[in-house]
C-alpha cells in the first residue's frame, strides 16, 4: 500500500480536527487552559524556532495553527510535508529534491523515458566543504567588568 502526500495531509488534518475537539472540551471546562498550558507546550513541540519544519514538527505545527482563527488547509499541509520529506511531485511521480537540480534532472528524465544517452550528461562539480565555525568569543559576558 502506498499513500500520497495529499492523502497523508488529509489524514493529518483529520487527526488534528479530532484533537481540536478535545482541546475545545477542556477549554470549555477550564477557561484559560489553552493559553496557559497548551500553547507554550505546543510551541515547544512544534519547534517553531526552525524556519524549515522537520517531518517530526509538522503535526504539532498543524495543531498549533488550528488554535488560531484560520487553521491550515490541506494544500498548505501538503506543501509542508513535501518540503519536509524532500520530494517534488512531478508527472513522472515523486522525485527527491536532489533530482530537481539540472544535471541530475536530466539523468532522472532519462530513467523515466529510458534514453541511455541522456544519462551520460556531465554532472555539476561538487561544492568545496564549508569552513569550520569559529570558536565562541569569551568577551560576550557583559556583566563582568
Amino acid at each position: 500500500m502506498s499513500i500520497t502526500t495529499e492523502q497523508l495531509a488529509e489524514l493529518l488534518a483529520g487527526i488534528v480536527r479530532s484533537q481540536q475537539a478535545i482541546i475545545d472540551a477542556i477549554e470549555s471546562e477550564s477557561g484559560g487552559w489553552r493559553n496557559t498550558h497548551l500553547i507554550p507546550k505546543l510551541n515547544t513541540a512544534a519547534n517553531t524556532r526552525l524556519a524549515d519544519a522537520r517531518l517530526l514538527d509538522i503535526p504539532s505545527r498543524v495543531l498549533l495553527r488550528s488554535q488560531s482563527r484560520v487553521p491550515m488547509d490541506v494544500a498548505t499541509i501538503t506543501r509542508d510535508l513535501t518540503a519536509a520529506l524532500g520530494t517534488v511531485n512531478t508527472a513522472a511521480g515523486t522525485l527527491p529534491v536532489a533530482a530537481t537540480k539540472p544535471a541530475v534532472a536530466v539523468a532522472a528524465a532519462a530513467a523515466v523515458v529510458g534514453v541511455a544517452a541522456v544519462a551520460n550528461a556531465p554532472s555539476a562539480p561538487a561544492a568545496p566543504p564549508a569552513p569550520a565555525a569559529a570558536p565562541p568569543d569569551d568577551d560576550l559576558n557583559f556583566f563582568e567588568t
